[in-house]
């Protein structure tokens, strides 16, 4: 009789899926979490509503932006911004015509933030991973839509390469499981006691981590993990209103966010190290919220300024791109190109608003002339 083969991935540890961490070692990074969203509400706190609806509509674009990137996917700013500003009444002036891919990914993103309250079934997952792939296709692949993958092409596996040199970083646990197994995560996630995790933000690092270890569906397992963390921890903080995005600091750790995962994926129901990481990353989150917050009250002021300016639409939608955080600088090229105009009406354009003294030609050398705000009077 063969004995049993060596565990390699944590779904195989014996004792699955009862995970466990040293509460001890995490706790001054715990603290440190809870303490820096404090000091977060504390600054919310004093400001008005339209600011603290901006600095939620920035948050949540982030998260759907960002949860697509880490995948490789790159969504249109625009129109993703524009579907949550049509969702939670945000006025940002004209609005970028709805895309049917943007708008499932808003559509799971905003579920998971404003309604947090309701219980998380099978059901409500599906529906995310509908929205996701209206058309029921990943790329060229048609896919499982809405039902846990059944495993019909092989085991589920992370590779990375090309064809015919790939690695395999991860094998999931098989589909005929997958019942059984998800039926005890989501009562885990519903469980009142919190089922071993006595701090919500630590069920919510659990949480991410445990679902995209069942790696459930055919395609968009890391962002639905995320959007159920984000769900854990919008309970965690009692709020539908997003005043920082964890998925966008993933982004900016991307790398770091897979070995993390892989090496958790490879070692013991101990999951210490994963629970580290994500208080960390989440930690730089919330820090990272002030400087949103400062480009909030940067732009409110920056309107009470210049509001009585008058601008045709094309000016208003550039001047807030400027204000939001603009990628690079701002020339004629760009403003055509976005404005989706000639470059002589991005020339006029310009000339002015410099003529009204909204903007200055950038002091910064280059072949071509760039412009940016003049901010203070």
């Amino acid at each position: 009789m063969r004995p049993d083969p060596e565990p390699v991935y944590l779904w195989q540890q014996p004792g699955w899926p009862a995970l466990r961490f040293d509460a001890a070692a995490l706790a001054q990074a715990l603290a440190g979490v809870h303490r820096a969203h404090g000091f977060l509400l504390g600054r919310m706190a004093h400001i008005g509503m339209p600011q603290r609806d901006q600095v939620t509509l920035r948050a949540l674009t982030d998260d759907v932006i960002k949860t697509s990137e880490i995948e490789g996917e790159r969504l249109n700013v625009d129109a993703v911004r524009s579907s949550i500003a049509r969702r939670l009444g945000v006025d940002i002036g004209a609005l970028a015509p709805a895309d049917r891919h943007v708008e499932g990914v808003v559509d799971m993103v905003l579920d998971a933030a404003v309604g947090h309250a309701r219980p998380l079934t099978a059901e409500r997952l599906f529906g995310w991973h509908a929205a996701l792939f209206p058309t029921g296709y990943s790329g060229m692949s048609r896919i499982r839509i809405g039902a846990w993958r059944d495993d019909a092409d092989g085991p589920m596996q992370v590779v990375s390469g090309p064809i015919g040199r790939r690695t395999v970083h991860y094998e999931a646990p098989p589909a005929a499981v997958l019942d059984a197994q998800m039926a005890m995560f989501l009562r885990w996630f519903e469980d009142g006691e919190r089922a071993g995790a006595d701090d919500p933000v630590i069920k919510a690092g659990l949480a991410q981590l445990w679902l995209v270890t069942l790696h459930p569906f055919d395609d968009g397992n890391g962002r639905i993990s995320r959007a159920v963390g984000d769900l854990a921890l919008a309970r965690a903080e009692q709020s539908t209103q997003r005043f920082y995005s964890l998925s966008a600091q993933i982004q900016r750790e991307r790398n770091d966010y897979y070995d993390q995962l892989e090496a958790t994926q490879k070692g013991t129901l101990d999951v210490t190290g994963w629970l580290a990481w994500f208080l960390g990353c989440l930690l730089r989150a919330i820090e990272g919220a002030d400087a949103a917050l400062d480009a909030v009250m940067s732009k409110a002021q920056f309107w009470q300024r210049w509001g009585n300016v008058a601008m045709n639409d094309r000016q208003a939608k550039l001047v807030n791109r400027l204000l939001d955080g603009f990628d690079g600088k701002l020339t004629t090229s760009k403003w055509a190109a976005i404005a989706k105009c000639s470059a002589d009406t991005a020339l006029r354009d310009i000339a002015d608003l410099l003529e009204k003294g909204v903007l200055v030609k950038s002091p910064a050398g280059g072949r071509s002339t760039s412009y940016e705000l003049r901010v203070t009077t």
